[in-house]
């Protein structure tokens, strides 16, 4: 696949994710830092630190509201619940399996 194609399927897919975990609002960020190591904040970071190799300052709320969606203290408030401590330890023991890039 030529770059710019691959670029341009990589790009549709982000969005399509992100599409995806907006309308999965069910889905909590620590639900998905347990099964995969990364959530919906990860991805705005990730997002802010693509956009400043290319030059680009976004603060990290900013980021984050381009995957939420919306403030990301809009969506905590919307549709966070509060971590079970069944939720705690699974992420406790997550963090011991997954890297952190």
């Amino acid at each position: 696949m030529e770059p710019d194609l691959r670029q341009e399927v990589e790009a549709a897919v982000f969005r399509r994710l992100v599409e995806h975990l907006r309308r999965r609002s069910d889905v909590q960020n620590i639900d998905l830092m347990i099964l995969a190591g990364f959530c919906r904040n990860c991805l705005g970071d990730w997002l802010r630190e693509a956009a400043a190799q290319k030059g680009v300052a976004l603060e990290k709320d900013e980021a984050r509201e381009l995957v939420y969606g919306m403030a990301p203290a809009e969506w905590k408030r919307r549709f966070q619940k509060e971590a079970t401590a069944g939720q705690l330890a699974e992420f406790a023991q997550a963090q011991k399996t997954h890297s952190h890039d």
